[in-house]
């Protein structure tokens, strides 16, 4: 099914809307990014938990030593994540633009 102009325009305002922004990731990264709000706010749930239990169990045996370890790699990953927000983005709305175009009624 061939989508008109009409709906092809219509489909990329609601991914406009509706898609997570950059900005607003990029601002959860770096004020909560310990805890994997940013992967939450992108619908990475799986992982965003991984980050917060990491954190939670680094933060709560730092004073046995071994805390560091996972905080550590909590840290890794931010970086990481830095990079990688962009296309987590674009995937977001490549799922958007997916589902809107097969069929989803768009009110037109």
């Amino acid at each position: 099914m061939s989508l008109t102009v009409q709906q092809q325009m219509l489909i990329e305002q609601r991914i406009t809307n509706e898609a997570p922004s950059p900005v607003v990731a990029y601002l959860l990264l770096i004020f909560l990014g310990g805890f994997g709000a940013h992967r939450f706010y992108l619908g990475k749930t799986g992982t965003a938990i991984t980050i917060l239990i990491l954190s939670i169990l680094g933060w709560l045996t730092l004073v046995l030593g071994v805390g560091l370890i996972p905080l550590i790699a909590v840290v890794i990953w931010w970086v990481v994540d830095i990079f990688l927000i962009p296309g987590m983005v674009r995937g977001c709305q490549e799922v958007l633009r997916q589902r809107y175009s097969l069929g989803v009624p768009l009110g037109l």
